[in-house]
């Protein structure tokens, strides 16, 4: 088998090559970017002969098809604004596919993939794609589904990379018209910083109020829950508390609109002037606190009694105790690790259907957590029955 892996270059998918040297069974792993330097030094820093290099510009589509055919999959490591235009190369090369994202720009290619009888699964990192699992593990040991909450908290620094500040910026942006959630059969839209509500994390983070946020599981468990009657699905999410100080001040003022300002003759976003400025600056690139919380409540009925799943998942301290999850890579592993699980699983054929698949129908929660475990990722679940002696139990999966 063989792996054409795009945006290798990228703080986050160079943690999924490493995983794929690591722990899969493919024969030929290539880092591809257009950034050739960085590209090179990711294939130096793997040191494995089956890893090799090659340059790909997403925007020349005729060039990059050529360069993916052969592949049995990309693993996609590009940004959103990127994810139609790579999704494309890739359905059209007859390759399978995956990336992190999953905002719907994937959809326009799911006629071509069923052509070539190839599968892609869109979004399929920490958040959205383990926690689909973590919802779907609870929600088919219920006979009904009344709600679904499911948050996370990402502790990295604001603009470690600039994909990282894109993505702070289009999860806020105001007229962005993806920020739903879904309750009692219809998409409600909502502004940022909406609904707020506190969430208990594992220790080292605590309690955190977290937000609604423009996130691929609203939809997919939506459409994956339908017959379980869910009513009400929200997606959360939070950042260390100085980016969201920061972030909030900046939708109060206005910034996050991007408006056009002419600073020495020329126009510039004011917000994209911001983020420039974060990502050459200290405070830009560092953080207290390092690592990756899940948390996810489904609640529904099982045997006419109700019920409650608490999911949460753990992971390798970044205090430098366990070599390989120092600091920002106690962030970008957790989030790099599920997509190279997932590349594997599509190569090998362990998934059914071909076209674009939300996760919910493309993965096994049990599958996709037995291997997290393998990496020193735990899941854990606290049951409770509901009700006037609330009795509850505790279990790591």
């Amino acid at each position: 088998m063989k792996v054409l892996c795009l945006g290798g270059a990228g703080r986050i998918c160079r943690e999924s090559i490493l995983d794929l040297v690591q722990y899969s069974s493919f024969e030929k792993i290539t880092v591809a970017d257009f950034n050739e330097e960085e590209g090179r030094k990711v294939v130096e820093w793997l040191n494995d002969p089956r890893v090799d290099f090659v340059k790909i510009n997403v925007l020349d589509h005729e060039d990059t098809v050529n360069k993916m055919k052969g592949y049995d999959i990309v693993m996609d490591g590009t940004t959103i604004t990127l994810n139609g235009l790579s999704t494309a190369c890739i359905a059209e090369a007859g390759c399978h596919g995956i990336n992190l994202n999953g905002f719907g720009a994937e959809d326009e290619s799911d006629e071509v993939f069923r052509r070539n009888g190839k599968t892609c699964v869109p979004g399929f990192g920490m958040t959205p794609g383990v926690t689909q699992m973590m919802a779907m593990h609870a929600a088919n040991q219920l006979d009904t589904v009344d709600s679904v909450r499911v948050s996370h908290g990402a502790f990295r620094p604001i603009a470690f990379s600039r994909s990282i500040t894109e993505t702070t910026t289009y999860e806020y942006d105001p007229h962005l018209p993806g920020r739903v959630v879904y309750e009692n059969g219809e998409f409600v839209q909502v502004p940022p910083f909406a609904r707020p509500r506190e969430i208990q994390l594992p220790e080292p983070y605590g309690k955190t109020v977290q937000y609604i946020i423009p996130h691929a599981e609203t939809k997919t468990l939506a459409k994956a829950l339908a017959d379980k009657q869910v009513r009400l699905i929200e997606v959360r999410g939070t950042w260390p508390a100085k980016n969201m100080q920061l972030v909030r001040a900046m939708y109060d003022w206005g910034i996050m609109r991007n408006d056009k300002i002419t600073v020495n003759g020329a126009e510039i976003g004011i917000l994209d002037c911001i983020g420039e400025y974060l990502f050459h600056s200290k405070e830009g690139q560092e953080t207290e606190l390092y690592g990756y919380s899940l948390h996810v409540e489904v609640i529904g009925t099982k045997d006419g009694k109700k019920v409650q799943h608490v999911l949460y998942h753990t992971h390798p301290a970044s205090d430098g105790s366990v070599p390989g999850w120092e600091k920002l890579r106690a962030y970008t592993r957790n989030v790099g690790i599920p997509m190279a699980i997932a590349t594997e699983l599509i190569a090998k054929g362990r998934v059914k259907g071909t076209g674009v698949l939300i996760p919910e129908e493309a993965f096994n929660p049990a599958e996709i957590f037995a291997e997290l475990e393998k990496r020193g990722i735990h899941m854990h679940e606290e049951v409770t029955q509901l009700g006037a002696e609330n009795e509850s139990m505790s279990v790591i999966l």
